[in-house]
Parts: C-alpha cells; sequence; structure tokens
C-alpha cells in the first residue's frame, strides 16, 4: 500500500509540472506574440503560482542600445506606486496611527488650511479610493509646457494653492481618478511618520522584501528601460519629486515579484496591510476600488489590480488570491491599449 501511495504522489506532482509547464508556455507563446506584433516594443512579463515564479522578456533597452532586457530591467511602474502608497496606509492603520476612516483634516502638513465647507469630509479612504471631489492637476496642460519632465512643475506650493481655494467637492463619492489624492496621501504618511516617503517605502517595502532594484529619488544605474511615447518618440522617465506616492518609482519584473509574493503571504505586515487595501470602499456593479486597488468580480473570480501609465511605459500588477496567482507586465511605451489586451488575453485563453 505504501509504495502505491507513493506512486500516486509522485504522479500528482507530475501531473502539477505538466500543468504548470503548459500555463507558463502559453504565456510565453502569448507573450511572443505581442512581440511580433510589435516589434520595437520591449515586452517583461513575471507570473507567479503557488509560490513558483516564471519570466519571459522580449525586446532591447532601447532601439539604439540592442542589449536584450531581462527581469532585472528598470521600468517605471507608474501607477502601480499607487498600491504601495495604499499599502503604507494600511500598515499604518494596522499601527493603530491612524484610521482610514478618520477625516483627513487633522492628519495633514499645517500648510494646508481646508475651506470651513469641506471640513470634516474627506476621509483617507476616499483619498485611496480616488472618490474625495477634490481638484487633481491638469496634466495636459503641464505636458504643453514640459512634454518631458510635466510632473516637475507640480511643487508643493501648487498643490497648498489648489486644496486651500477649494471651497467646493466635485461630485464627492462618485469615483474620479486623483493624483494630487496620492499626493496628500504620500505628504500624511511623511508627517505621521517624521521622514520622507522614499525612506519609509526603503523601510517598510523595500529593504525587508531585498527589493534592490527598485528606486524612488535616485535611479542612475544600468539595465533601464528607454521609454517611448504613443507617437513613438523617446520619453525622458520621470524625475522624482513631491507626486512620487501616486507614481514615480522605478523597478524591475524580479523585484515586483517579491512584492507579489509578499502580497499572497499570510504572516508579514505588508501581506495582512495588502487584506486591508482590497476591502472596497468604492462599488459599481462588478467593480469596486479599495485602497490604491482595483477589485473586479468575474465569473466567480476575484481579480485584484493596478494599472500604471507614465510618459513612457505602460505596466500592470495583477493577482487573483483564491487561486493563488499573480501576473506583472511591463512595457517600455505609453501603450495602455496594448497593455490591455495583453492582460485579456492572458487571463481569459490561460488564467480563468
Amino acid at each position: 500500500m505504501k509504495t502505491v501511495s507513493t506512486f500516486i504522489s509522485i504522479l500528482l506532482l507530475m501531473n502539477t509540472f505538466i500543468f504548470a509547464q503548459s500555463i507558463t508556455q502559453r504565456i510565453d507563446s502569448a507573450v511572443n506574440s505581442f512581440h511580433e506584433a510589435n516589434p520595437e516594443v520591449s515586452i517583461s512579463v513575471g507570473f507567479l503560482q503557488n509560490g513558483e515564479e516564471f519570466y519571459t522578456a522580449y525586446g532591447h533597452l532601447s532601439r539604439e542600445d540592442k542589449t536584450k532586457i531581462n527581469k532585472h530591467t528598470v521600468f517605471e511602474i507608474a501607477s502601480i506606486t499607487k498600491i504601495m502608497t495604499g499599502n503604507l496606509i494600511a500598515q499604518a492603520a494596522l499601527e493603530g496611527r491612524l484610521k482610514v476612516d478618520d477625516y483627513i483634516d487633522d492628519y495633514l502638513p499645517a500648510a494646508y488650511q481646508l475651506d470651513d465647507n469641506i471640513q470634516g469630509k474627506i476621509t483617507i479612504a476616499d483619498l485611496a479610493s480616488h472618490q474625495s471631489g477634490l481638484p487633481d492637476v491638469d496634466f495636459s496642460a503641464l505636458i504643453e509646457k514640459d512634454a518631458q519632465q510635466p510632473t516637475a512643475i507640480v511643487d508643493e506650493e501648487l498643490l497648498v494653492s489648489m486644496i486651500n481655494s477649494c471651497d467646493t467637492l466635485k461630485n464627492y463619492g462618485s469615483y474620479r481618478y486623483s493624483t494630487v489624492g496620492y499626493t496628500l496621501i504620500g505628504q500624511i504618511l511623511e508627517k505621521l511618520y517624521e521622514t520622507t516617503y522614499a525612506q519609509l517605502i526603503r523601510e517598510k517595502i523595500t529593504k525587508p522584501l531585498n527589493m534592490t532594484r527598485t528606486y524612488t529619488t535616485e535611479f542612475d544605474v544600468d539595465n533601464v528601460a528607454t521609454g517611448y511615447n504613443g507617437e513613438g518618440g523617446e520619453q525622458e522617465l520621470f524625475n522624482w519629486n513631491i507626486v512620487g506616492p501616486a507614481g514615480l518609482v522605478k523597478s524591475t519584473t524580479a523585484d515586483m515579484m517579491k512584492y507579489m509574493n509578499a502580497l499572497l503571504g499570510e504572516n508579514s505586515t505588508l501581506a495582512k496591510a495588502a487584506l486591508l487595501t482590497e476591502i472596497p470602499y468604492f462599488k459599481e456593479e462588478n467593480e469596486a476600488i479599495g485602497l490604491g486597488t482595483k477589485i473586479i468580480r468575474d465569473s466567480g473570480n476575484t481579480v485584484y489590480l493596478k494599472s500604471g501609465d507614465s510618459m513612457g511605459q505602460s505596466s500592470m500588477l495583477c493577482y487573483n488570491r483564491a487561486a493563488n496567482w499573480g501576473i506583472l507586465i511591463f512595457i517600455n511605451q505609453n501603450n495602455s491599449k496594448m497593455r490591455n489586451d495583453m492582460l485579456n488575453t492572458l487571463y481569459e485563453s490561460i488564467l480563468k
């Protein structure tokens, strides 16, 4: 009987390996197809299932530098930064430093003086789920002023003026994507911990997870993917400034896989905080928004994700907690359609 039991166990392990191998081969084949259709775009993909990691990458560091990209190539993760900022707010809640349902009034730096009409109305969760009703920066206007570094125009003086002059919340309680909201969350975190956001993300995320190629204020390193805008022109990676917590982190597929592993873990502070970020604060039909995390329910599956788009790159972090898989997509062009089509193809034909 022991021999039969051992034989069955071996068969089960072999079937699991063959199934996993089939998934990774199909993922690689799908990614390759996208690259063949878009040969000038470099693509780096990471897949995680039950703790097993798989990576595939196609393309070069730039159209001039034909060095092949790999899982250690640095990309702008753009607004995926927000899922980290949401995790930091959740960690602060776990530490008892705040409650996400607290109003922001007393948490903001002293320079902010909310108008009487909006005092005691906006919670931290409102900021994190994009329903605060506060004004946001006009990126079209910023791009007209500086097409390469539009975020550099945003500084604390501009933000303070924007918030202090606001006396009406536009569509409060309705979803309206906000860079300013996450910039304010970053400033709230800095006030709570009496340190910079860059230092905080190092202490609570990148250092504990040994994410040695994830960058905030400095990213003058090798193996960096050059970015290209939607028209194909070369685009600078954004320099770090006050809007960093909303989308200026740079990282690699391998490093973000460490973050994905932590998200799907159980015992770490980051893992426990991740569960808080998945609580819906804004809902509509089959979609919801937690603390920086988008939640989609489809055919009995619940998928958590966050996309990112800088001026020159697009990215995606997506995971299914119940099925214990996660996927990362980084491309070196501002091309949300290609990024979304790739995720939809992988999900519908392989992961669903």
